[in-house]
């Protein structure tokens, strides 16, 4: 019975501090460097492809194609792009509309493009008030602020290097390296700092 108890109890705390040395020597270790000819500019290394796959799977990154499909279909109508700006609120069109575009604090989505991160392409919330829409007018207010709301996101960032360890970056070789980045997904109302 004792050595039940001392199995239960002492077991998982060997375990635990053995995980925490591997993880922070492993953490120590240097990123590997991928020479020019091993990787495509757009390829990822096999073993990073499932962070890659969980930073194309989050919001921002999902909404690029509907976004890339949504601007070839109003340059084909050659329509004026409408959203750049804060409007009134029209309560027969609410119904139909995105969140987006029903808020009281509405916005836009531009994509933003970094050739050195993946997913290289991300949507990025604008707002497109300052204020407020005001429920009663329809109109923008001052009596509130529009503020983005942010989205922790997990990407890889590629980075130059040098291979076998040298002190000089090889060109065309590089490595990647897990990295969080607060995306802009959304707005909302919120009363200003100050009066």
């Amino acid at each position: 019975m004792i050595a039940a108890w001392i199995l239960l109890f002492f077991f998982p705390a060997c375990f635990s501090r053995h995980l925490h040395r591997l993880s922070s020597e492993t953490s120590n270790l240097p990123p590997r460097c991928y020479p020019p000819e091993e990787l495509s500019h757009d390829q990822l290394p096999l073993h990073l492809i499932s962070v890659g796959a969980r930073s194309a799977r989050s919001l921002p990154a999902a909404l690029v194609s509907s976004l890339e499909a949504g601007s070839l279909a109003r340059a084909r109508r050659h329509q004026r792009h409408h959203e750049s700006r804060c409007s009134t609120l029209q309560l027969e069109n609410v119904y139909e509309a995105e969140v987006r575009q029903r808020s009281l604090s509405p916005w836009k989505y531009r994509i933003d493009m970094d050739e050195n991160r993946y997913p290289q392409k991300l949507a990025f919330a604008e707002c497109l008030c300052k204020g407020c829409i005001d429920m009663k007018s329809g109109r923008e207010t001052s009596s509130f602020n529009s503020i983005l709301l942010h989205q922790r996101v997990l990407v890889l960032r590629r980075k130059p290097c040098a291979l076998k360890g040298g002190a000089e970056v090889t060109p065309g070789a590089f490595t990647f390296e897990t990295e969080y980045i607060n995306v802009p997904v959304g707005c909302t109302c919120a009363l200003p700092r100050s009066s």
